[in-house]
């Protein structure tokens, strides 16, 4: 299934019931006086950040969603039921605009947060409501306010501690199985990642962090070649990024400065973050002379890792770790 992070949909809030007109009658009590029920209040439509959906796939290409309607009042006071609230459930990092007017309305950045997208109609009043001390038999009702209705735009930017970012095929997959829960797809032919991945660290008695993989840049992403920048929006809420560059390529230095200069086109802040350099695939012929070349040209700290030996992951965790704690502490 294709990972949809971008997604319009039309919300249409519950209707108010419409309140009752009625008339108590018992055989001794011919007038029993109006009893007639409000309405019942229109459902909700609720947006509900939650870890158990990763994009909106599930709601893209839905025509419109829904909230019950309030049922109307009834005689002998009895007031019409509720409607029922639709939960959209929608993934932590969904940033939720007004279509039409590019109104920002939510930023639901946390597991568990909720915000109501579409307010349910108030039940109207039933007429013993309208009873006074000069009007005893009102023939008078309310009716339900309708639901509201707005077309949102949804918007994903991941929540992650670590972004992982490189060209394609720098390894950026197989290290994110290695330090973290995820399994995303990886091989030994060259292809690249065709959406973000999201992996758990948990480096000993550490906190648990989230790292990203953001799918493979090329030279001229940020002009819409290839996958483009589609994915770098991802990267933004990123306390540090770890650049994987493959030291085992022809030129690593190269491939570092191609990806630097993408990350700087695209702007928003990805290039100011606090960043290390990952020299992944040092099991391959060539790796150590790359790694030497990346660690005298860079100013950046250069971690050599193999994901198929494990060398360097613990130390790679542990700095990771140590840099996205302290940019908590700056934060």
């Amino acid at each position: 299934m294709a990972f949809i992070d971008r997604t319009r949909i039309k919300v249409e809030a519950g209707s108010g019931g419409d309140g009752a007109v009625s008339f108590r009658r018992e055989k001794f009590r011919p007038k029993g006086g109006p009893d007639g029920g409000d309405g019942g209040n229109g459902g909700d439509v609720i947006l509900h950040a939650t870890n158990d959906v990763q994009d909106f796939s599930h709601i893209a290409g839905v025509h419109l969603i829904k909230a019950e309607d309030g049922l109307p009042g009834r005689g002998d006071r009895r007031h019409g039921k509720a409607g029922a609230e639709r939960i959209v459930k929608v993934p932590p990092g969904t940033i939720v605009t007004e279509a039409e007017t590019c109104e920002f309305l939510k930023d639901l950045d946390a597991d568990d947060t909720r915000f109501v997208a579409a307010a349910g109609g108030r039940g109207g009043r039933g007429n013993r409501r309208f009873a006074t001390s000069t009007n005893q038999a009102p023939t008078t009702c309310e009716e339900g306010q309708s639901g509201k209705s707005r077309v949102l735009d949804l918007e994903l930017k991941m929540i992650a501690d670590i972004g992982l970012v490189g060209l394609p095929n720098a390894g950026k997959s197989t290290l994110l199985s290695r330090i973290s829960h995820a399994r995303p797809k990886v091989a030994a032919y060259p292809f690249t990642t065709l959406h973000p991945n999201l992996g758990v660290l948990e480096a000993g008695s550490f906190a648990r962090l989230v790292a990203a993989d953001i799918p493979g840049l090329i030279r001229g992403a940020h002009r819409g070649v290839g996958l483009g920048d589609e994915f770098l929006r991802h990267i933004e809420r990123t306390k540090v990024l770890a650049h994987v560059i493959d030291a085992a390529a022809g030129d690593p230095v190269c491939d570092y400065h191609t990806l630097r200069d993408e990350l700087a086109a695209y702007g928003r802040g990805v290039d100011d973050k606090q960043s290390i350099i990952v020299a992944s695939k040092m099991d391959l012929p060539g790796a150590q002379g790359g790694f030497r070349a990346l660690k005298g040209s860079v100013s950046l700290a250069v971690v050599p890792v193999s994901s198929v030996s494990g060398e360097g992951l613990d130390e790679l965790m542990q700095l990771l770790t140590s840099l996205a704690e302290s940019s908590n502490r700056q934060g």
